[in-house]
């Protein structure tokens, strides 16, 4: 076994290796970046070096200085985590050369299913079923478009050397494809250094289903059950789940054989993760290999009881896998959430921030939170902004789901925007529940996730409009010297009048007068024309109402901007709108758009005195390693654009000078 090891990672991964090393008695060397010189990964591990400034490509993807990291330590091997380097064919083979175990799979296997197209090629060789598609070498477009053309829409475009959802596009008529084409390549080239395309036949209902497999050195190859992954957004998961629901044993052996099959043919070894698409007939096709650990991988581990970092670490040390096929057990079922900054109402656009006030749920046997980030910590433009990942287990799917919806009502974070309310409202929403599952999930049901429609506000704003009473009324003091003086009551009393508190909220994009009026220990609440009557109160942040007969609780949490209130029906997020005093600043109405946060200008999309309209595409700029498409909020011409392609921007930078049409 190893003495030393590197982890060629930072975040949430790196404190993960970290754990189990330093439970098998390996030490362990951190490498950071400028950004990350007080990270938690860095004082978890035994030493740290430098390897240079914040942006990766100036340090976490710099091969030669984490191998020289890694000898200067007398490191016997280096962990890649995911991401960065983990599936770098070239790191590995240079590992290997001097010396150093890279603990992963040889780097033959990391190029065999580092392309797409050549991995579907293997894998057709070898048997396992694939999805019909082009995977040719002729990159001309037309010949793309023909091939498009001549499967049927829609098709998926695939950058043959991406992966995490970056360079691809769904594509549903001709009419898209040469745009569609056009922003692919952009983001292959810019993520990747490639921009080599496959073609898909896209399955409007499939389900993701991978299979974690694990192969040794001594031709031992096992699969260690299944996981759920289909619900995404832009093609990157959100909440995954092990068990997949309702696999049949027979499908479960089935798909994991296919599995092992496609980690021999390519003389696998370590840990991997074969991806397939499940049609709604059970029929399913191989869609890649992940050659290295998964982000979701703690759902095995919950629902198997092994630890998968160290079967690497013993895989690579020449060992052979702890468990033979027969003798891996299943045991209850576990989620997986990621919680991200992110603002879900703006496309998931992700956010930056400091976090001044985060407060996991308690940990347990039940409930597990992989983090790389402490509270004060930043979440910075310069990497994924996922702050840390909630896992729960229990004996069933029911008894699971109910303890990620407590758990995530529990989360505390302040400073950025986030998505816990978003995962809350998923996880409690009636399709999920049901496992009505598939890759348009969060699509197909955004209006019942976002909680849109006219009956949940009218069941959640009087609930809010209490709960932010009742937090007020608990927030202001009472003066023990004269506590019977009206002037201290907080009750809304008037002589000879109701007894009237008038809030606004905002809430789902849109501004709410509201007003409540206080009865004993009963509140009228009236609100978009509606009127509600509840009694309640607020015991630290559980709210205890009623309403019609009916008794709930549900939990009060404040925010960064606000408030969210998470009931058992959903999470909804308000905020209480102040009364404008005039001091507002008056100079942000003007004609230009603003950067969203940090990043690159990649491209221009029309000329400077364009008459545009609504909606239409102006500028792409890449910020945390994903291009977001600044569009005309209205009719009218651009005037100016105040940067050029490659140019970086500051967030809240002015972008372009944009004329409205006038009415």
């Amino acid at each position: 076994m190893f003495n030393k090891i590197l982890i060629a990672n930072r975040g949430e991964i790196a404190c993960r290796v970290i754990k189990t090393a330093r439970q098998m008695g390996i030490a362990t060397v951190a490498v950071y970046s400028d950004a990350d010189r007080d990270a938690l990964h860095v004082h978890m591990a035994d030493e740290a070096i430098h390897i240079g400034a914040a942006p990766a490509r100036e340090s976490y993807l710099l091969a030669d200085r984490i191998l020289a990291a890694a000898l200067s330590t007398h490191a016997d091997a280096i962990h890649p985590g995911y991401g960065f380097l983990s599936e770098n064919a070239a790191f590995a083979r240079a590992c290997a050369e001097q010396g150093v175990v890279f603990i992963g799979p040889p780097a033959a296997a990391i190029e065999a299913m580092g392309s797409k197209s050549a991995a579907k090629r293997i894998m057709g060789e070898a048997g396992v079923p694939l999805v019909p598609g082009y995977h040719g070498d002729d990159q001309d477009p037309a010949v793309l478009q023909q091939a498009a053309d001549a499967m049927g829409y829609p098709v998926l475009l695939k950058a043959t050397a991406g992966g995490g959802g970056k360079g691809m596009r769904q594509v549903w008529s001709a009419q898209e494809f040469e745009q569609a084409l056009a922003a692919a390549r952009r983001e292959a080239m810019s993520g990747f250094g490639d921009d080599t395309m496959l073609v898909e036949k896209y399955l409007t209902r499939p389900r993701h289903v991978e299979l974690q497999v694990f192969c040794d050195n001594h031709g031992n190859g096992v699969y260690l059950a299944e996981r759920d992954c289909s619900v995404q957004r832009r093609h990157q998961k959100v909440i995954e789940e092990a068990p997949a629901p309702g696999m049949s044993e027979a499908l479960r052996r089935e798909m994991g054989e296919a599995a092992v099959t496609a980690a021999r043919a390519i003389d696998y070894r370590g840990a991997g993760t074969v991806e397939f698409l499940l049609d709604e007939d059970g029929s399913f096709y191989f869609m890649e290999m992940n050659t290295r650990l998964q982000v979701e991988h703690p759902v095995t581990e919950m629902i198997t009881g092994q630890d998968l970092v160290q079967w690497q670490l013993q895989v690579a040390s020449g060992a052979p896998l702890p468990l033979l096929q027969e003798q891996v057990r299943i045991n209850g079922h576990a989620f997986e959430a990621r919680v991200y900054a992110e603002d879900p109402d703006n496309d998931f656009l992700p956010a930056t921030g400091t976090l001044d006030f985060l407060q996991p749920p308690e940990e347990s046997a039940h409930v597990r939170v992989d983090t790389g980030v402490r509270q004060g910590d930043e979440v910075s433009v310069y990497y994924d902004p996922m702050i840390a990942k909630l896992i729960v287990w229990d004996e069933s799917r029911e008894r699971a789901l109910q303890r990620l919806g407590t758990a995530l009502a529990e989360y505390r974070i302040s400073g950025t925007v986030t998505n816990l309310d978003f995962l809350y409202n998923l996880a409690t929403s009636r399709p999920f529940v049901e496992a009505e599952l598939d890759t348009g999930f969060i699509e197909r049901h955004g209006e019942l996730i976002f909680h849109e429609r006219h009956q949940d506000l009218a069941r959640e704003l009087p609930l809010a409009a209490l709960a932010l009473l009742l937090q007020k009324q608990a927030d202001t003091p009472v003066r023990p010297q004269d506590p019977y003086s009206p002037w201290q009551s907080n009750n809304g009393w008037r002589m000879n009048e109701p007894h009237l508190h008038r809030l606004t909220l905002h809430c789902h994009q849109q501004e709410y007068r509201v007003e409540i009026e206080q009865q004993s220990e009963a509140y009228i609440v009236r609100v978009a024309d509606e009127e509600s009557r509840l009694s309640g109160h607020l015991d630290g942040d559980i709210l205890h109402v009623e309403r019609d007969g009916h008794r709930q609780r549900g939990t009060l949490a404040r925010t960064h901007d606000g408030y969210t209130l998470y009931m058992p029906e959903g999470a909804c997020h308000f905020r209480e709108v102040m009364p404008d005093t005039g001091e507002a600043d008056a100079n942000g109405a003007g004609g230009g758009l603003s950067a969203p946060m940090n990043g690159t200008i990649v491209t221009l999309l029309v000329e400077p005195g364009t008459e545009v309209q609504a909606d239409t595409p102006l500028l792409v700029m890449e910020a945390m390693k994903m291009e977001h498409t600044i569009r005309a909020p209205g009719a009218g011409v651009v005037q100016t654009f105040y940067y050029q392609p490659g140019d970086l921007v500051d967030g809240g930078a002015e972008l372009l000078n944009f004329t409205p049409a006038e009415e």
